[in-house]
Parts: structure tokens; sequence; C-alpha cells
């Protein structure tokens, strides 16, 4: 970020701020004779997307009014140049060079409303979340003008900030941005530090036995795309390999925790740990038929956008004409109805047996058993299929409408 004080000089700034893990956090950095203040802020549906236990006990606020309620401290301070960042974030079609107002529109209503409902001291938010481009100009509710910027995800690329601010009101006065792709295949930065070289290479010869172990050979590409239903090839598999790893009648997996494809030919245990990187373990519960339907209707219900969990053991219809809530239709186990007093085991990972991704009903499982790691559950179920082995969209989801 680049901070120029006008209308005598300039001079070029860099910072970083630490958003809090729960509550909005206020940081005040000062440069000669202008301060700049920092607000971090999370979802607050923070409990949703994380292990529900991990919060227990904490409050998670509105991000805007949390937000605005440090504004009004920092106004007293005379603290005028306020940045926001915050997990939270919209998606826009990228494009290079500084900010554009012209530009394509930012979707995603979350990102919009909160800023829609900021102080009007908020000169800039620094947004992230979805992993994608931001670099716009959006308005709360009074007109004011907030520089809204995202740069993509896992370091790829960074947000180069511009504001210029007023030495005598030390308020900001203009904004611009630039998103700037890091990828080394142009511009200073191509040969490596000798040093850093030598401490990645011994780390990855460490490494390479357990990362380079070849598990299968898939016979294509097995992916994580849902059809219109939601069922995805590569959930599919993944779903059957945590309800065999504890002998479940089915098994339940949250879209979230894949996070990558499976590509066509040899498959080693590095692939397969960037699938399921996250080192949740398999837990077999006991529900009852009514509990899996009010499972499979939380995937909209309280949901930011509908999670369709990856299933194996059943098929069942939904109804997108139905209200959230009430969208099941049917449930079957061999192609029978399943009984709503019926007592059925299931394979989840423990991420959402603790609630995660608001599936509230699997916190009253009974007779909870831990199993394998996630990620060694499927890495031992590949092992068992003919190789080479393949995968995909069999029909366990229909949508109707």
């Amino acid at each position: 970020m680049r901070e120029r004080t006008s209308p005598t000089s300039r001079q070029t700034w860099w910072t970083r701020a630490q958003a809090s893990p729960f509550l909005p956090l206020m940081l005040s950095e000062r440069y000669k004779d202008t301060n700049i203040a920092f607000i971090g802020a999370v979802l607050k549906e923070t409990p949703t997307i994380v292990t529900p236990t991990g919060v227990a006990g904490l409050k998670f606020l509105d991000e805007a009014e949390a937000i605005n309620r440090y504004v009004a401290e920092l106004k007293a301070k005379k603290v005028r140049a306020i940045v926001v960042l915050i997990h939270q974030g919209g998606v826009q079609t990228s494009y290079a060079g500084p900010t554009n107002p012209l530009a394509g529109p930012v979707t995603g209503t979350a990102i919009a409303d909160i800023v829609a409902r900021l102080d009007d001291e908020v000169d800039v938010v620094v947004s992230g979340h979805a992993h994608q481009f931001t670099n716009a100009i959006l308005r709360n509710r009074n007109g004011k003008e907030i520089l809204v910027t995202q740069a993509f995800s896992a370091g790829t690329a960074y947000g180069d900030i511009d504001l210029d601010i007023d030495r005598r009101s030390k308020d900001v006065v203009a904004k611009s941005a630039s998103i700037i792709t890091t990828f080394a295949d142009a511009g200073p930065g191509l040969t490596p530090h000798p040093e850093i070289a030598e401490l990645v290479m011994v780390a990855e010869e460490t490494v390479a036995p357990l990362v380079n172990r070849v598990i299968g050979e898939a016979q294509a590409s097995i992916l994580d795309d849902q059809n219109a239903a939601g069922e995805s090839a590569l959930g599919n598999l993944i779903a059957d390999a945590q309800r065999a790893s504890v002998g479940a009648d089915f098994g339940f997996m949250n879209p979230g925790g894949i996070r990558a494809d499976l590509d066509a030919g040899p498959v080693t245990w590095g692939d397969l740990f960037t699938i399921q990187p996250f080192g949740n373990s398999v837990v077999r519960m006991n529900l009852t038929g009514q509990q899996i339907y009010t499972l499979l209707n939380q995937q909209w219900l309280n949901q930011p956008f509908p999670r369709i969990l990856q299933i194996s053991g059943l098929t069942y219809t939904w109804d997108n004409n139905l209200p959230i809530g009430n969208r099941i239709v049917e449930v079957r186990k061999n192609g029978v109805p399943i009984g709503l007093t019926t007592v059925y085991s299931v394979a989840v990972n423990s991420f959402i047996a603790a609630g995660g991704d608001n599936f509230t009903i699997l916190t009253q499982g009974t007779n909870l058993v831990g199993g394998l790691v996630d990620l060694d559950a499927l890495i031992a179920h590949i092992e068992t299929l003919p190789q080479p082995f393949m995968a995909t969209i069999e029909g366990r989801i229909t949508r109707l409408h």
C-alpha cells in the first residue's frame, strides 16, 4: 500500500495487519504526521465454516455494525484515513491496471451489503474469502465511494493500493489500486536466493518418499464439478471411501472439504493430500431416518449458498420449487424409502460431525466412534479398487425443477 500526503510531499509506505479471529481488530499506524487506521474483521458466519467446537463460547457480531463501532472511536481520536480488512468478498471480471470505475460489477451480495452499511469515514476495504479478483469502487448508502480490492488467493497476486491523504484534513482524498500477479514468468526475482533454494531442496528431498508414493492409477480425470443436482464424481469417490472405512450404512461428505480435482494417470499421496488437506478424521454415528431428512434439508437451510453433500449408500430426490427446509422429496436405500424411525449408521468427517458448515443435526448423532484420518481412508479405499480405477456421476442425487 502506498500513501501519498498532499499537497506538499510524497512518501511510500508499506504495512501488514492481521485480522482478529472473531472480533474486529483496530490498529493504528503513523507515518510522519498522518495516522492510518486498520480494522480487521472476519465473517459473522465463522462458526459455520470452522469446527464449531473451536470457537465455542465466542460471539460473532454483524460485520458492518462492529466495524462502524470502531470507526466511531477512531473519529473521536481524529483519525480520518481508515482501511478495513475483512474475510469476505465477491467476484469481478479481472482486468489489468489501476482501478477502473467503469469496470464490470462486483457480484456477491455479502460484501456489497457490508460495504453499503459502512461509515462514510471508511476509505478502503481489502477483501478475501472468495479467492477472486476485485478492484472496484462501491458506494455506501450515503453515496460515499469506497475502494474494494481482492487479490485472488494463495499468493498468486497482491493489491498495490495508492492513497492520497491531505496533510491538513488527514483524510483520504483519492484512492486507486492495481491487482498485480506474482507468477514468476517475467520480471525480477526469477533467480532463487541460493540459501533459500537449498533449504527448499532439502525439505523436498525429505518428504519426497511420502509425497511421491503412488497409490493407484486413475483411468481418467475425476472431477469435483457438480452436476445440476449437486453430485460430483470425486465427491462420490470420497464419500464411498469414508463409508467403507467405518462400515456405515451411509456416507456424507461436505463439498467444501474437497479442494482439487484428481487428474488421470498415476495418483500419488501428494495428489490426494492436495484434495483432502485438512486432517479431519472419519466419525461413525447413528441417525434416525428423520434426522437424515433434516441433514439433507440443511444443505440449504441457514446457508450462505447451497452446500450439497456428497453421498454414499443412498439416493435421494429434491425439488428446487419446494421451500428451503423442506426440499427433500424422498431418500432411498437400495431403492427402498428409508424409515423415519429406523436407525442408520452414517460416516461423516469430524468437521461436520461437530456441526460445521451449519449441519447442526449431526451434533445429535449417537454412538459416535472415531475412525481413520480422512486422507488415510481415501488412500485405503483407492488401494482396494481394481486398477486403473474410476469414479463417475451415477445419479445418486436427483433434482426436480
